[in-house]
């Protein structure tokens, strides 16, 4: 291979057939660790808020994580069959510098998240060993810091046990998957018994009606529209990505039936378990908790310590599948001869420790989680330009030499592919009023643009598709 150290390392090179070890098992596993996560455990309180019986709201994050499932089977497919990492694979749309603006987008809002998570399993430790001990790592605020020295603590000792899997690579993390996907598994049904036992049934919530009748019926399909937008937005990050696993995948079947198995089906068993649990609490304990680590610390004894481990073990499997491999590559993928995989994962969590996640959760709030999820609205332009590229215009053909040096037939313009950067811009600009209107940037915008930003993912993918194919003329250029 003709590579050139600027756009080349082991970690970014082709997967070589000893490392195709993942199975479709692997894959269900990996997908099971990440959905046996916080937020998916109370996924469907949004939607029960906003109207909707616990029924359209299980139906509703089923149905979502299926259409997801889509663009995530496509991408995976790109991995799996050249076993290259995402990017990479976005060379050949964006041309190898645009790759790097395009990928360094995606890792950035990894990076986020990864702090926030980290500082969510902290938190979870805090507040149990509190429970237990009688408040024994409780303390005055640290200056600068903005919390005590035993928050401080809990949140160091999570963050570092990142840092071990980091440094034992992707492997390391298929171990970890495999290895709790059963266990978190099998507490989600242990915590369903216990909730359906204590409270004889699962009580009057699981019953509800929904909300849309009478006057309200005309708000239904909307609400139905911005709930579907959010479901596929939560997993948008991945769908991107996930050919950062599927290049190690056996076989293309490995990766489809095994994210085919472990996605949908999960995402709304997991769900359900938070309706259900959630129901039972207003039996048990007079008012519904929906929050893991409230619900722990009414446990309490040995039952929040179970609880303790559980939801640390959540946190842990999906930050480091969701917010720890893709930006490892991306950071990678700035300067190869420099960045290995791992030197990209300490980036990333170096940057998740120093933005002081708790800072952002206590002073922005709902403003710093509508900043993230409005990158559904750049992530859903990158996925349709991807794939539109690879399966229209390449017709699943690409040449891999080329992808790794610069002259060749994925350079563009000094490194640069216009047309992609073209249909990338116009894929955002109709969702960018909606956006600042929803992190409250301007007062008000015509309506319009509110209702467009409600399936911003949606809206940025086709139009980016489409635009960068009329671009492209439409012709195969992968040969």
């Amino acid at each position: 291979m003709n590579e050139q150290s600027d756009l080349w390392n082991q970690d970014l090179a082709p997967a070589t057939p000893a490392q195709r070890i993942w199975t479709w098992k692997s894959f269900s596993a990996l997908w099971i660790g990440m959905v046996a996560c916080i937020p998916t455990y109370m996924l469907a309180s949004g939607l029960i808020s906003s109207g909707l019986s616990p029924a359209q709201a299980i139906l509703l994050v089923f149905a979502g994580n299926v259409i997801v499932l889509i663009p995530m089977l496509l991408t995976g497919a790109m991995g799996t069959a050249y076993g290259i990492p995402f990017p990479v694979l976005l060379r050949s749309s964006f041309g190898p510098r645009g790759a790097q603006l395009a990928a360094l987008a995606r890792a950035l809002v990894a990076c986020g998240w990864f702090g926030i998570n980290s500082w969510i399993g902290g938190s979870a430790i805090y507040g149990v060993v509190n429970l237990l001990t009688h408040d024994a790592l409780a303390g005055a605020v640290l200056p600068l810091l903005g919390i005590n020295a035993g928050q401080a603590l809990c949140f160091g000792i999570f963050w570092a046990v990142h840092i071990y899997f980091i440094q034992h690579g992707t492997e390391s993390i298929r171990w970890l998957e495999s290895l709790s996907a059963p266990f978190l598994l099998a507490m989600g049904l242990v915590l369903l018994g216990w909730a359906y036992s204590q409270a004889h049934g699962f009580g009057d919530m699981l019953h509800a009606p929904s909300a849309f009748v009478g006057a309200k019926a005309d708000q239904f399909w909307p609400t139905i529209a911005a709930s579907l937008t959010a479901m596929v937005g939560f997993w948008a990050t991945l769908a991107l990505n996930i050919c950062d696993f599927t290049r190690f995948a056996r076989s293309q079947k490995d990766q489809v039936l095994g994210q085919s198995i472990g996605l949908p089906l999960p995402m709304a068993l997991f769900s359900f378990i938070g309706v259900a649990v959630t129901s039972a609490t207003i039996v048990i304990f007079g008012k519904p908790i929906w929050q893991p680590v409230d619900l722990a610390a009414h446990l309490g004894g040995f039952g929040a310590v179970v609880a303790l481990v559980v939801i640390c073990l959540c946190t842990l499997t999906v930050n480091m599948a969701a917010n720890v491999v893709s930006p490892s590559y991306d950071f990678s993928n700035l300067a190869p001869k420099h960045i290995s995989f791992r030197g990209g994962g300490y980036i990333t969590a170096a940057i998740g420790l120093l933005i002081f996640p708790w800072r952002l959760m206590e002073t922005a709030g709902t403003y710093i989680f509508s900043w993230l999820v409005g990158y559904s609205a750049l992530l859903g332009p990158i996925a349709g330009i991807m794939i539109a590229d690879y399966y229209i215009l390449r017709r699943r053909r690409l040449v891999i030499e080329d992808l790794f040096r610069h002259g060749g037939r994925y350079d563009g313009a000094h490194g640069w592919n216009i047309r992609g950067l073209i249909a990338l811009a116009v894929g955002i600009a109709p969702n960018v009023p909606g956006f600042l209107h929803s992190v409250a940037l301007v007062p008000a915008v015509a309506p319009i643009w509110d209702t467009i930003f409600t399936g911003a993912w949606f809206v940025g993918f086709f139009l980016a598709a489409l635009v960068y194919v009329l671009l492209s003329g439409g012709t195969e250029r992968g040969t």
